[in-house]
């Protein structure tokens, strides 16, 4: 149960990183209302990856940091958290033909440089025998883990009502919102609640493939590789596996196209064949909140409110960084 209220917070959206935020700051002591809409947005189409390292590019230095810190703060997240909302422990990323092999060895480099190696296979098929034969070259990325992604949004939602965090309906109008805090968390429609915030829709299909009796059996760790120069990753779960994902601007529209799905079970069944006699049990899309220089947006933008947005591929990944920061930003408020 909370404790002694430090004040009234509202938290304007209800996925992964709003319920974080709102799950931390009621055992923080403060009085959490989260205004969600009935839609269930881009946490709801999402991979659930935490893979600082299969996300890792040279240059990204700052984003390595963050997802490295958010993994670390995982690990005591979960406890908080079911189980089985954990899917998968360890990435292997690999190179689905020769070209490849040099920007991946690029990769695995400048992470042993940074001081976060990762474990370089030139047997990529007696680590993961699912693999297509004439894929030998890859890494693997031991610490990284996969959540259940809806598993871990139903079981925020719990934690929060156990809390006794209060739910209420969207806000168009930060004026019309009655607390001592505010923060906006809801993605791709901050910007309408406060104007200037660089944050855009960017559309991701993703597949869901269901195992079927007879089929060989589901990986048991996340397998991401480039196939014809498209990123594409499958990530376990206890029924079948999760493809993704395309990216491109396309405004708000999340209807899944052909062209987008055919990619992805091209590229899946490129990877991985045995998914061929799998179940295509659903086609989704989700609009992923983008910045310009792909890093979130988690700051205190006046005396009373916060933004918590635009953490695009990596919600799930840094919901419990943004969460911490946010919560040791409102402290100081709550004890004025």
């Amino acid at each position: 149960m909370p404790g002694p209220s430090l004040g009234s917070l509202a938290v304007i959206g209800g996925g992964v990183i709003g319920l974080s935020v709102a799950m931390q700051a009621a055992r923080a002591g403060w009085s959490v209302r989260v205004h969600r809409t009935a839609d269930p947005g881009a946490s709801w189409v999402a991979g659930g990856m935490l893979a600082p390292h299969s996300e890792g590019w040279p240059g990204e230095d700052q984003q390595l940091r963050l997802g490295l810190r958010s993994l670390e703060l995982w690990h005591d997240f979960l406890v908080r958290l079911p189980a089985e909302v954990v899917t998968a422990r360890e990435s292997l990323v690999v190179a689905a033909d020769r070209a490849d092999v040099a920007d991946l060895r690029t990769v695995a480099d400048w992470l042993t440089a940074q001081g976060h190696p990762v474990i370089w296979e030139s047997a990529a098929g007696e680590v993961e025998p699912l693999l297509a034969a004439g894929i030998r070259h890859g890494f693997r990325a031991p610490t990284e883990l996969a959540v259940d992604n809806r598993a871990v949004v139903t079981a925020l939602v719990t934690a929060c009502e156990e809390l006794e965090v209060a739910w209420a309906g969207p806000v168009h109008d930060l004026a019309e919102v009655a607390a001592d805090a505010v923060v906006i968390a809801n993605g791709i429609d901050a910007p309408a609640l406060w104007p200037g915030l660089a944050i855009r829709p960017v559309k991701g299909e993703v597949l869901r493939l269901r195992w079927r009796k007879g089929c060989l059996p589901v990986p048991q760790r996340v397998i991401r590789a480039r196939v014809h120069g498209r990123q594409v990753y499958l990530v376990p779960r206890p029924d079948g596996v999760v493809v993704g994902a395309t990216q491109y601007e396309h405004g708000r529209d999340t209807a899944p196209v052909v062209s987008g799905v055919r990619d992805l079970l091209d590229d899946a069944c490129a990877l991985v064949p045995a998914l061929g006699e799998y179940e295509l049990a659903e086609c989704g899309a989700g609009l992923r909140p983008m910045t310009p220089d792909n890093l979130p947006l988690v700051r205190r933008l006046d005396e009373r409110t916060y933004v918590a947005a635009g953490h695009g591929r990596n919600g799930f990944l840094l919901a419990p960084w943004t969460a911490e920061q946010v919560v040791s930003e409102l402290l100081p408020v709550g004890v004025q």
